[in-house]
């Protein structure tokens, strides 16, 4: 079982057309996403109508800021981590130098990097953050009632991709066993995105836009 994925084979595969099938359904399943969000919110014509971008603008900066928003000052701990476990899966993944040489190999690009000690931290504290929220939906009960079996397939495919990750780049254990476990780890996360939770880095914008809009426009009230 170890030597096959260790495989060369497996890592040629994994590189290749399942790279492509994994962004391929991203793509095609976030642009399926959006449309279908944007059509169902052009039936709510007050939706667009209260629309501000300059409401909008300041609340996305409130709650992307760490501690930005009321909300994230009353959850300090949950604010924490859930702070670092997006840095740990969108920021670091686009900015890591190991995936950066990769796309510079393929395509000749390459853009500024994350020092690799910075990277590191930030996923040992999102691999933490992933057990802190496993922990929460186990044993809250007013979480584990809204939680479904995808919100557990999550946490496993986010926290297995990032596992994988450190245990490869320190090369831990068999090396190209985990190296091919998080390329294939990180394409099934590519291609849950626009079928899961996950999608919330797209919807996000919707909801959080148009709340700001109607509680600074309409409200003239802050919503963070």
């Amino acid at each position: 079982m170890l030597e096959f994925l260790g495989s060369d084979t497996l890592y040629k595969i994994l590189r290749g057309p399942m790279c492509w099938v994994a962004f391929g359904i991203f793509i095609i399943g976030s642009i399926y996403r959006i449309v279908k969000w944007y059509k169902e919110l052009s039936d709510e014509k007050v939706v667009f109508a209260y629309f501000k971008p300059w409401y909008a603008l300041k609340s996305y900066l409130h709650w992307l800021t760490p501690y930005g928003s009321r909300n994230w000052r009353l959850h300090p701990y949950m604010s924490l981590f859930t702070f670092f476990f997006h840095v740990g899966i969108v920021i670091i993944p686009i900015f890591l130098s190991a995936h950066n040489l990769l796309i510079y190999e393929s395509w000749g690009i390459s853009w500024w990097t994350v020092p690799d000690a910075i990277a590191d931290a930030i996923t040992l504290i999102a691999l933490i953050a992933c057990v802190f929220f496993l922990g929460r939906r186990l044993i809250l009960k007013e979480v584990r009632y809204v939680t479904s079996a995808s919100d557990y397939y999550i946490l496993g495919v986010v926290f297995f991709t990032l596992l994988t990750a450190f245990l490869a780049y320190h090369q831990i254990g068999y090396y190209k066993a985990f190296l091919n476990l998080h390329i294939f780890f990180g394409e099934l996360m590519l291609v849950s995105i626009p079928f899961t939770r996950l999608a919330h880095m797209w919807s996000f914008f919707f909801t959080r836009g148009y709340t700001a809009s109607e509680f600074g426009y309409v409200r003239r009230v802050k919503d963070w």
